[in-house]
């Protein structure tokens, strides 16, 4: 049974969901996985907590405790800056817990050559606590948008998409795209697990041409998450 710490947010834990559903699309219902998702939705803010660190951590350890109690094989968070306390969380958790960062920095050495540049849309708390970086600095050149895009296109579509307004989600993320696209990234990771909801939503984000470029980290933990319960 797969676990999924979910609630952060409600929307990135269901979109987790919705995606192992869709992998498994015209299967028998036997044939769909079993999971188990905990929308822990009491988990304090990330962003606010980086300096009160065990604030979150504890929390994460709760959530995860409680998913290994009912028997979960294994865990997923379907938050990336909730990563930044992957190191020490699995350290009080007896059954792995997927690293997202980890996997799509695994899934980019196979598709990208050694220094390519490649783009994050993240929270900031992200991009602040190196959760991708740490990974990424020493094979491939990864690039954020500006402060004022950040700001104004980044954060703004990632508020968006937890209050319900998809469509003005996938508009206010538009300006940041735009920029990574213009510099030339050959992939670019969708390091929220709001973005995904947002850019993928409406057609003017679906041309084959565009979507080849994103790396949405959800869908492919969601794959992986697959293949590793069919082991089990």
């Amino acid at each position: 049974m797969i676990g999924i710490l979910g609630g952060m947010g409600t929307q990135a834990g269901l979109d987790f969901c919705n995606k192992l559903a869709k992998i498994n699309t015209g299967k028998l219902d036997q044939q769909y996985p079993m999971f188990v998702l905990y929308n822990k939705t009491n988990t304090p803010k990330r962003p606010e907590n980086l300096k009160k660190y065990y604030n979150v951590l504890n929390a994460l350890i709760e959530g995860c405790k409680m998913l290994q109690k009912n028997n979960c094989k294994f865990i997923v968070m379907p938050c990336n800056t909730a990563h930044y306390w992957y190191d020490d969380l699995k350290k009080k958790i007896k059954i792995p817990i997927l690293s997202m960062p980890q996997e799509v920095y695994k899934e980019t050495l196979k598709t990208c050559k050694k220094n390519t540049k490649i783009g994050l849309l993240s929270t900031e708390a992200t991009l602040e606590t190196k959760v991708y970086s740490k990974y990424f600095a020493k094979s491939f050149n990864l690039v954020s948008p500006s402060n004022d895009l950040q700001k104004s296109s980044v954060n703004k579509s990632i508020k968006l998409v937890k209050m319900g307004k998809i469509k003005e989600a996938e508009k206010a993320i538009r300006p940041a795209v735009n920029y990574l696209m213009k510099i030339k990234c050959k992939k670019i990771i969708l390091g929220c697990t709001e973005l995904p909801i947002a850019i993928f939503a409406y057609k003017s984000f679906k041309k084959i041409k565009q979507s080849k470029i994103f790396i949405d980290p959800n869908l492919l933990v969601a794959n992986i998450s697959m293949k590793k319960y069919k082991r089990i």
